[in-house]
């Protein structure tokens, strides 16, 4: 059976994932430094059906996380599709940001990112197949001062996925980032099935260049989510995707 890796597997879109994923006929594997959250999961997609294992690790921690992906690969077989979700969420403005916070929140949003695609790809390109998916988000298009670490990070996830993209795709591997621009919860626009389905469709059918990026954003819904309260817009251009 072909295998999905999640790396930052918890509640919410990794779920979603790891059921889209299970109902397509791929075993799961889950990656998370919240042994908790992977028992529970793993217990409810065995619950549906959906064969998972799990091992524990902290995506910033990279030597800890090549042994749980390899720990993985070895139970599954393989990676076929690498899923990265791990982040973190902490507010903090340009000048309340410290250079410590800063290096380990990095070590999360993007080191884990690069360490995790570099264990797989080598399997990949040999096969000349594989997908690979980074959870983006609207702060890599449009940041926002209480979010300076998270923005940081997801822009260089974005120049990361594409570079990836550039150099993969002609060994028949599709790299995504998928910029899931608003807040995630169920029965919205942003339900984490509906997310989940996107993820499923630029890991089994991408179509091409164009889905080396996608800004998840359906009409209607509020391009300043990361500004609720509109404290900066007279001083933000909207990304240039938004009608």
């Amino acid at each position: 059976m072909p295998a999905c890796i999640i790396v930052g597997s918890g509640p919410g879109i990794s779920k979603s994932i790891a059921e889209r994923f299970g109902r397509g006929g791929f075993t799961i594997g889950l990656v998370s430094r919240s042994v908790t959250n992977l028992k529970a999961l793993t217990q409810q997609l065995s619950t549906d059906g959906v064969t998972a294992f799990w091992e524990q690790a902290d995506a910033g921690n990279p030597e800890q996380l090549k042994t749980a992906i390899q720990a993985l690969i070895n139970t599954l077989g393989r990676c076929d599709v690498l899923i990265y979700n791990a982040a973190v969420l902490n507010p903090a403005n340009p000048l309340e940001l410290t250079s410590e916070q800063l290096i380990t929140e990095f070590s999360v949003n993007v080191l884990g990112a690069h360490v995790a695609t570099k264990h797989v790809v080598p399997d990949m390109v040999s096969r000349n197949k594989g997908a690979i998916v980074f959870k983006g988000g609207g702060l890599a298009l449009e940041p926002f001062p209480e979010w300076t670490s998270l923005a940081l990070g997801k822009a260089a996830l974005k120049n990361m996925a594409i570079s990836l993209y550039k150099e993969l795709a002609p060994h028949g591997i599709h790299v995504s980032v998928i910029a899931i621009c608003g807040i995630v919860t169920e029965g919205g626009p942003f339900d984490p099935a509906l997310v989940a389905n996107e993820y499923w469709r630029v890991a089994t059918e991408p179509r091409g260049v164009k889905d080396r990026e996608i800004i998840y954003q359906p009409i209607g819904t509020d391009p300043l989510y990361n500004d609720p309260e509109h404290l900066h817009k007279e001083t933000t251009i909207l990304p240039g995707h938004v009608r």
